[in-house]
């Protein structure tokens, strides 16, 4: 087996995703916690700013208690490199989600106990299926007083349209919750609450007929144990894991991240099944991970991840080959070598230099603007990696300039905040007009925030009657010059200085998509 092979072999590149509120920052520090990586668990919401959580460290996310941008961490556990993406939950910073599902070969997908399936949990299931990724859920909060499991995992069959098969099953819920037995190990984990320190060790009952099972939870919900686990092992057939891989079923876990209680078992059983880096398509053909040529992907940006310095950093996604620190690598989008003497991984905020990584890796790359989203390097090779669109926004705002003396600042900070992928920017080609585009409303604040703090830049968002950015195209040039022409007003150009037909209702927009059968409108960039 050559190095390269038993290094993807070892690595594990995964998301994890929810609805806000779910407890998936709180997982994420417990996985970290397991993978040794960090000491204490901060709790979110806690006061101290030292202690907040690792994985989010924004001063705005420090202060509203949520995550408003991804942040990647790595972490070896059992011989394992874990990397893990911790995304936002918050449905206003979804585009960032969509893309770091780009990067991840499977999702850990939290659940609430109580609040079951929701809105936002069922958007980013469609990504995920989009691309076929493995899922396994998380049904977390069991110690609070939550819905039946039975109704839970219906309603995430129903919902979220995939087969479940759990793998450990609660013993009572909320007040009466005394542990989980693991359906899949055949052994009962006994609750003990700490949101310091990890969980004790499980109880081995290797027949649920014992009376050792008795003495533990007391008969009566050793009967219900015994019942359930008859009952599921009739109903839910036992895990196929190439099913799994498939995307075809999701393997369940039920736990309580605060308490640190059943995510060992969850990350016990990842390793074992989830998948290793997995090949990746370009325009031209399918990479293989094992290949040795080097090539991957930008599929964020982030600006002034150290205040001070004034620097951008690139998240690649590495899909093949080895990337060695201080090489030179084609940009294929400028058909130029770049060379990347710095390169770091992460573990959040903190950052050590590399010198070489692996398929599955996600690296850092300093960049002074010559990178993007959706850029892919390589040694050389010409094809571009497929699938990071930016989507159309819902909701526009006119930028207003409130310091004259400031205009320099303002257009950087903008135009490197956009870089980000945190919102768009479209350029009326009649005037100076500018327009931001978001996903949801709570992105205005973020970016004046930043804008401000960062840049020294500020500015006003003054609402706007559009309805859609629409990406424009036609097989006719001649056609589709005329339609720039008489539509001049409402024409923009999104940051790449492509045409973008800014509509101002649904159904003015039908009504010039049926006036000019030639031009055709795109609701994603990438069309």
């Amino acid at each position: 087996m050559s190095n390269l092979a038993k290094e993807i072999s070892k690595r594990r590149t995964f998301g994890i995703i929810a609805h806000p509120d779910a407890g998936k920052t709180t997982l994420t520090e417990k996985l970290l916690l397991f993978g040794g990586a960090i000491n204490t668990a901060g709790a979110v919401k806690s006061n101290k700013i030292d202690t907040a959580t690792k994985s989010d460290w924004m001063e705005i996310e420090k202060q509203r208690g949520i995550s408003v941008a991804t942040s990647v961490m790595g972490f070896e556990y059992k011989g394992m490199k874990i990397n893990l993406l911790d995304t936002p939950g918050h449905q206003d910073f979804a585009e960032d989600t969509y893309r770091t599902l780009t990067a991840v070969d499977s999702v850990v997908m939290v659940i609430d106990c109580v609040k079951g399936v929701e809105q936002q949990t069922e958007k980013l299931m469609e990504v995920c299926r989009m691309r076929n990724t493995p899922v396994i859920c998380f049904i977390n909060k069991v110690d609070r007083e939550g819905q039946d499991p039975y109704d839970l995992i219906d309603e995430i069959e129903e919902k979220l349209n995939i087969k479940v098969c759990p793998l450990t099953w609660p013993i009572g819920m909320g007040k009466t919750f005394k542990g989980v037995y693991n359906l899949y190990t055949k052994n009962l984990l006994l609750f003990q609450p700490s949101k310091k320190k990890l969980s004790g060790e499980g109880v081995e009952i290797k027949d649920l007929a014992s009376p050792v099972l008795d003495k533990n939870v007391g008969d009566t919900l050793a009967n219900q144990l015994r019942e359930d686990a008859e009952l599921i092992g009739g109903v839910y057939p036992e895990l196929n894991v190439q099913d799994y891989l498939d995307g075809k079923v999701a393997p369940v876990f039920f736990g309580s991240a605060v308490n640190s209680f059943g995510v060992k078992e969850m990350l016990d059983t990842f390793i074992n099944i989830a998948p290793e880096p997995r090949e990746r398509a370009t325009e031209e053909r399918t990479i293989k991970p094992n290949e040795s040529t080097f090539s991957g992907f930008v599929f964020k940006i982030h600006a002034n991840m150290d205040p001070k310095h004034r620097n951008r950093i690139a998240f690649v996604r590495i899909c093949s080959g080895t990337f060695q620190r201080g090489s030179s690598y084609l940009n294929v989008r400028h058909d130029k070598k770049f060379r990347f003497s710095n390169a770091t991984a992460f573990m959040a905020q903190d950052k050590e230099t590399i010198d070489e990584a692996f398929p599955g890796d996600i690296v850092g790359l300093y960049d002074t603007g010559n990178l993007k989203i959706g850029d892919t390097l390589s040694e050389g090779e010409k094809g571009l990696y497929k699938g990071i669109p930016s989507f159309s926004p819902e909701i526009f705002r006119e930028v207003i300039n409130k310091d004259a003396m400031k205009t320099k600042q303002l257009e950087k900070g903008l135009s490197q905040l956009m870089d980000e992928g945190v919102a768009q920017l479209f350029s009326f080609e009649m005037g100076a007009r500018k327009a931001v585009g978001v996903v949801g409303n709570l992105q205005f604040e973020v970016i004046q925030h930043r804008l401000k703090n960062e840049y020294g830049a500020s500015c006003d968002f003054a609402p706007m009657n559009l309805f859609k950015a629409c990406w424009i195209s036609s097989k006719d040039k001649k056609k589709l010059d005329e339609f720039v022409k008489s539509k001049f007003r409402h024409i923009a150009r999104d940051k790449d200085g492509k045409l973008v037909f800014m509509a101002e209702t649904k159904a003015w927009l039908q009504m010039v998509q049926d006036n000019f059968p030639d031009i055709e409108f795109h609701f994603t960039s990438e069309f």
